[in-house]
């Protein structure tokens, strides 16, 4: 397998694992609410307060970021951006040492 084909094989396997990830993340979310339901409502566990709904407003709230992050921000940010990234990066040291270069050159008036 070729380097490339390597690295996009390698790329899918991690965003199916993220989804993977994300779409359990989902079932035990709903598993999980109808628990807090159920033990507030039938169980009378602490059934003076409807404790259930901060529950479900907390975990939705963190499933909210797990979904953006999987399907928004990893999206976008992959593997190219970050390459693009650091080109940029690489390209702005070297325009910064050559221009230190070039005034340390021109103030001992040293000639190339």
């Amino acid at each position: 397998m070729e380097i490339d084909q390597h690295e996009l094989y390698e790329y899918a396997r991690l965003r199916l694992k993220q989804k993977k990830r994300l779409y359990f993340h989902f079932v035990l979310f709903f598993v999980g609410s109808i628990f807090m339901i159920v033990a507030n409502k039938l169980l009378d566990v602490k059934p003076e307060i409807n404790w259930y709904q901060w529950g479900i407003a907390v975990w939705g709230f963190i499933f909210a970021l797990h979904f953006i992050r999987v399907f928004i921000t990893d999206s976008f940010m992959n593997k190219k951006w970050e390459r693009a990234q650091i080109d940029k990066l690489i390209m702005k040291q070297e325009r910064k040492l050559e221009q230190i270069e070039k005034d340390f050159n021109q103030k001992n008036n040293i000639s190339q």
